[in-house]
């Protein structure tokens, strides 16, 4: 690697320190890091800001951009507390159930619409429900963001990795929900049960609140029945749009966009004030994110590691699938797996070539879609989804620490993709 190289890693390594060490403001470090990569050269203008490949990705600014919008005026309405009173009561006040539906329904939900979309749904929801149970909030949240990462992976559309790979590799979305589909059912199972165990401090019962809860309608939480309706045409409108954005040549950023402009516009609310609730410090800590890790695109950091691993197996297939799921998803938890998969993909196209591009030589996609999506649960920051719920839950005023999220990302991680080994072997081999 050039020396350029070098200076990059290093940057992007003592930016991850502080991040994960928290003596910093995470938004100031990431930006901090990007302005010393472009000053540097390590990256340039050209590169960081208009490269679909080593510069900020827009696509995914715009959409939380739009979703919050959205989301902004929804909570206005009281929808998200009845649907917080509705999910209480049908888990009877008990805390673990109402974990297991909020899990499944993230789970659910994140395989037809992209993660991120999904926890800026359910987040909102959870923190009512958690506030009337007097249960504290971030063992739920942190399980939803496992929960969207993992059903992310059933489908070609739930993750930005899979559209990639399925644009390289010409599988289908039938073929991302036969093969990965049933796998992501299986992990959210075994999810339930380590959530069952990792957060059983945060299930207690309080009789006299869950009595309360029990004899709440949710009908008198909606606030205004107009707007409420309205603002669910919209969201419909935008998640159809979402599912058709190939036919209509739409990217879902723009739907997204083009969906809370127009809810501001009719729904006469005040725009200043949703606009003054959108996680903007989210948003900026992503800007300087894809940047530092754009930097290591353009230097051929990330080339160079991919590189490295693939020629080491080159024609072994199953040490190739191995090691292709390890790295994937170590490298996924601590950089985005966007840029990542975009630099993978043409290695395994060669692999799979290499191979005779035989039906079971496809196994080296799986496994980098996998490893992708699974990866980042890892850390704090291996997905969007991640650093969305951590910014709603410090604004709601419960702090979720990079350690105290990675702690329990690090077992899910390490378990879900250990069950990938068989699965893929019995699958392919």
């Amino acid at each position: 690697m050039s020396t350029i190289a070098w200076i990059a890693v290093a940057v992007f390594v003592g930016a991850y320190v502080l991040i994960a060490t928290e003596k910093i403001n995470r938004v100031a470090v990431a930006l901090g890091g990007a302005s010393i990569m472009l000053a540097l050269g390590a990256t340039d203008a050209e590169h960081a800001f208009f490269s679909p490949d080593a510069g900020v990705d827009w696509n995914v600014i715009f959409l939380l951009l739009g979703m919050m919008l959205i989301v902004g005026v929804l909570r206005r309405t009281g929808l998200f507390e009845f649907v917080a009173i509705w999910s209480a009561k049908k888990a009877r006040a008990r805390p673990f159930p109402i974990m297991v539906i909020l899990v499944v329904v993230t789970g659910v939900v994140s395989a037809a619409l992209d993660n991120v979309t999904t926890v800026l749904l359910v987040a909102p929801v959870t923190l009512l429900v958690c506030d009337r149970l007097g249960v504290p909030p971030i063992p739920f949240l942190i399980a939803e963001v496992f929960a969207s990462n993992i059903g992310g992976a059933a489908t070609l559309v739930g993750d930005p990795p899979n559209i990639i790979i399925a644009s390289r590799s010409g599988l289908t979305f039938n073929d991302f929900l036969s093969v990965l589909a049933p796998f992501v059912l299986i992990v959210l199972v075994v999810l339930l049960v380590l959530c069952r165990i990792m957060f059983r401090k945060a299930f207690r019962y309080d009789a006299e609140r869950a009595a309360k809860v029990m004899a709440l309608r949710e009908r008198d939480a909606i606030r205004d029945p107009r707007l409420a309706v309205l603002s669910l045409s919209v969201l419909g409108a935008v998640l159809v749009a979402f599912t058709l954005h190939t036919v209509l040549g739409l990217e879902p950023s723009v739907v997204a966009l083009l969906g809370g402009l127009l809810l501001l516009a009719l729904s006469r609310v005040d725009a200043n004030e949703v606009a003054g609730e959108v996680e903007w410090p989210t948003l900026i800590f992503f800007a300087g994110l894809f940047v530092m890790v754009g930097a290591l695109v353009t230097t051929g950091v990330i080339d160079e590691l991919a590189h490295a691993a693939t020629g080491a197996v080159e024609g072994k297939l199953w040490p190739a699938t191995l090691l292709l799921l390890g790295a994937s998803a170590g490298l996924s938890a601590i950089v985005d797996n966007i840029p990542y998969v975009a630099t993978m993909s043409p290695i395994v196209s060669e692999l799979v070539d290499a191979s005779g591009g035989y039906d079971h030589a496809q196994v080296l996609w799986w496994a980098l879609a996998i490893g992708a999506d699974l990866g980042g649960n890892a850390t704090a920051v291996g997905a969007s989804a991640n650093v969305v719920v951590l910014g709603l839950a410090e604004r709601a005023g419960h702090k979720i620490t990079f350690w105290g999220f990675t702690k329990y990302g690090l077992i899910v991680t390490v378990i879900t993709v250990a069950l990938a080994v068989p699965y893929l072997w019995l699958r392919f081999f």
